[in-house]
């Protein structure tokens, strides 16, 4: 069963090689990237019933036993979130098939979005810390091409700013790396967590560690968000999506699992740290969501809110924040990627992304504008949708850790985020309309379906909580209590 672990890196990265050699076959590199996705997420429901009975599961390539060889380690967490980018990544690659474009297609986008969900996943499942850092980089690489993809002037102008961010960010990355190992002798994140709890997280740890959250927080957009809205608004509505999705995610999953496995030890320091940038995120991202009139920024500022609002439950690391983080997780994993292809359909339609250019949206497509109405109210956490359970376990975190304050600023920015979203609602959509259906610069055709399902998922979400919280608290348990993790990688019982 161990050798299952591997399969979510190993099918897409093959199944974009093949696609590589059949360029011009566009038909194929579909029906192949459907079926490599296909099976990633029936991969992560096994995963996720082994990870439900036997606890996590790992796997060391090539025989070598832990700390001494490469691991993949699938605990609740990593597979709850290989399914959720699986299921986001199908429905954004269904909405491409109608909207990159055919020169698009033929210059390597379906291999590119491929890498890049290998990427993603191997972040999800590596058990050693450098092994994270070569999977951000095939992340990485595959996003530097998907976003200046198109040689559009806006793709070019900002993949300079995105790469060159990234490149700093991967160098502060190996500086930490270097550290790390100079200072503790292994980099597998098990070991890791025995060795600092052996040698203390005295003044030097703790600064390797404020090191690594500066590289992550660059990654996820926790207040170093300035290269993020302009890079998520330049490249094309499915690469976008995808990007809101899962790549801000990344970033959240290594501060998360880093800060509960291994630099957990001196939360007075560290994660009072995250709580302070976490705060200041959510306060500078909903500003921004609110100052603009244009669609693409709303959305992007909106991005920086979810970051900041998750990592505030990590801030207060007790079991009703981390519970409502990995809710809002998962949440919004789906309804960033479920916002933006609203929000670019709205601008694939009308031709433009300026709100005061745009109204009576509803009378031409109702169906399209109520669901734009349900992911607006999920993405505020206004009940019944997905977001509302996660925003409430974190607040309650929040204030159970005596961070009343985070709690109280989460509370605000929620607020001032049902604005901003509902902004583009009442303007883009009520009202009269000189549009019709012959002056709209594009059709919806093909396009709803994949906007459809994730309507549903974030539907799914807030009324069926139930079934999906036992997960949530395995997840929650390997979290707060890191010899279960330790255990399943190297055997040692704390």
């Amino acid at each position: 069963m161990n050798n299952v672990i591997i399969l979510p890196i190993i099918i897409p990265i093959i199944a974009g090689m093949v696609m590589v050699i059949f360029r011009k076959n566009i038909p194929f590199q579909r029906f192949l990237g459907i079926t490599a996705l296909l099976a990633s997420i029936a991969v992560s429901f096994v995963l996720m019933e082994e990870i439900k009975v036997n606890g996590p599961q790992s796997l060391q390539l090539g025989g070598w036993e832990a700390p001494f060889g490469v691991t993949m380690v699938a605990d609740m967490l990593s597979a709850l979130l290989l399914l959720i980018s699986g299921i986001v990544a199908l429905c954004c690659l269904f909405y491409s098939f109608r909207s990159i474009g055919r020169s698009r297609e033929e210059h390597y986008f379906y291999p590119l979005f491929l890498f890049l969900i290998t990427g993603v996943n191997g972040s999800f499942l590596t058990g050693d810390i450098f092994n994270l850092f070569v999977c951000f980089e095939v992340m990485l690489v595959a996003s530097y091409v998907l976003i200046s993809l198109g040689g559009e002037r806006v793709q070019l102008r900002e993949s300079l700013k995105y790469i060159l961010i990234n490149i700093i960010s991967s160098f502060l990355f190996l500086v930490g790396i270097a550290y790390l190992y100079a200072t503790l002798g292994t980099l597998n994140m098990a070991d890791l967590s025995l060795r600092v709890e052996e040698a203390g997280q005295d003044g030097l740890i703790t600064t390797i560690a404020i090191v690594l959250l500066t590289v992550f927080s660059l990654k996820a957009g926790l207040f170093l968000f300035f290269w993020l809205p302009g890079s998520y608004g330049a490249p094309p509505t499915a690469v976008s999506a995808v990007f809101a999705a899962l790549l801000t995610k990344v970033g959240i999953y290594a501060i998360i699992r880093i800060f509960t496995l291994v630099f957990y030890h001196d939360p007075q320091v560290t994660h009072l740290l995250i709580g302070i940038l976490a705060a200041l995120t959510m306060l500078s991202g909903a500003i921004g969501a609110v100052a603009y009139w244009d669609i693409k920024k709303i959305l992007t500022y909106n991005v920086i809110v979810g970051v900041g609002f998750i990592l505030a439950g990590l801030a207060s690391f007790n079991p009703n924040g981390m519970t409502g983080s990995i809710f809002y997780l998962i949440h919004d994993m789906i309804v960033k990627a479920l916002i933006f292809l609203l929000g670019w359909t709205i601008i694939h339609l009308t031709g433009t992304s300026k709100l005061r250019d745009i109204s009576g949206l509803i009378t031409l497509h109702p169906l399209f504008g109520w669901m734009f109405f349900i992911a607006a109210l999920s993405l505020a956490g206004i009940p019944p949708f997905g977001g509302f359970l996660g925003k409430v376990l974190i607040t309650k975190g929040t204030f159970e850790a005596g961070y009343y304050w985070l709690g109280g600023i989460g509370l605000l920015t929620s607020l001032m985020v049902l604005y901003s979203i509902m902004k583009i609602f009442m303007n883009g959509f009520l009202g009269d309309t000189e549009l019709t259906e012959e002056k709209e610069k594009g059709s919806i055709k093909g396009l709803m379906w994949p906007i459809g399902i994730l309507t549903a998922l974030t539907i799914f979400l807030g009324l069926g909580a139930q079934g999906v919280q036992e997960y949530v608290n395995i997840a929650v348990e390997g979290l707060m209590n890191p010899s279960i993790y330790i255990e399943a990688v190297i055997g040692v019982n704390r």
